[in-house]
């Protein structure tokens, strides 16, 4: 059975001004001039019948039966949005858009990806580096590298690498008028601390670690609070400051000593990386093929941490 509708441009024109309740903000919005959108919204009333504006000199407001119509109409044309913006996402050409914590991203997916593009010279990685949770209904975002305890309801969830945490600085702090030497020689240095977003007491800080390390009279409330490891990391390779970082995406610093591990301890976290993405998304080749290689690499360059002793 054939559907019987009113003229598009005429729900749109309606839509607009009563989800603005305003015909210039809607005229503004859709590119046209108020009396265009006034003309439209008239030949729909003409249409139904009925009113659906009570018309002011400088203002309009929605009668009842318009009030009824509106999120009916603005609920279809949101849906008209998604399945436009899917089959865009769904276009081979189109960029693989990966969101990921900025640490993460840079500095460890970043130089990893020439390998993924030698293996799928087709695909192109566009790479969001934000802390902002994904909405993958509206951000066109393919899939997202996140930093959290979990689980992600209603998501395609995969775990990357924990947090686990050890003290990382700059080789200049072993010299000096205080050099580095033991845990107890933390009180003459600045302690950089990151504000993870997590819940209190789950997060690895100062506090846990100094603790954990037997180590009095360091205030561990003292010094700067970053918002992102990625702050944290520059000031260390700066010489700003100590920090405690994820072993695993500071290796290559570590490995060319413009960072060094002062203390061996590593303190425990209940966070972890996670790759999660809706999963349907999973069924798109370009999904699949990137989150088998981001497995793949993540586990060879465990391994290799671990017969490295890094």
């Amino acid at each position: 059975m054939a559907r019987r509708l009113p003229p598009l441009n005429a729900l749109r024109a309606f839509e607009a001004a009563g989800r603005r309740a305003s015909m210039s903000a809607a005229a503004d919005e859709l590119s046209v001039t108020p009396a265009a959108v006034s003309h439209q919204i008239k030949a729909l009333e003409e249409y139904f019948g009925i009113a659906l504006f009570h018309r002011a000199v400088r203002s309009v407001r929605l009668t009842d039966r318009g009030a009824a119509l509106l999120p009916y109409l603005s609920d279809g044309l949101d849906m008209w949005v998604e399945g436009c913006r899917k089959l865009e996402a769904l276009d081979d050409a189109a960029p693989l858009v990966i969101s990921s914590a900025p640490v993460f991203a840079g500095k460890w997916l970043l130089p990893q990806l020439s390998s993924f593009n030698a293996l799928y010279p087709d695909i192109t990685v566009r790479l969001d580096g934000s802390l902002s949770l994904v909405d993958f209904n509206n951000d066109g975002v393919d899939a997202a590298i996140r930093f959290g305890s979990g689980p992600y309801p209603d998501l395609h969830v995969d775990q990357l690498i924990s947090k686990d945490v050890v003290p990382v600085c700059s080789p200049a702090l072993l010299e000096g008028e205080h050099p580095l030497l033991t845990p107890g020689d933390l009180v003459y240095h600045t302690l950089i601390h990151i504000d993870w977003n997590a819940i209190p007491l789950t997060q690895p800080t100062w506090a846990m670690w100094l603790r954990t390390a037997g180590v009095h009279g360091v205030d561990a409330s003292k010094g700067p609070v970053v918002n992102s490891d990625g702050l944290a990391v520059d000031g260390a390779l700066d010489g700003g400051g100590v920090i405690l970082v994820s072993e695993f995406l500071v290796r290559r610093d570590l490995s060319s000593g413009r960072l060094i591990k002062p203390f061996d301890l590593v303190l425990p976290s209940d966070h972890w990386y996670w790759f999660v993405c809706p999963p349907e998304n999973l069924e798109r080749p370009k999904v699949r093929a990137f989150r088998d290689w981001l497995l793949e690499t993540v586990e060879r360059e465990l391994a290799s941490s671990k017969q490295s002793g890094l």
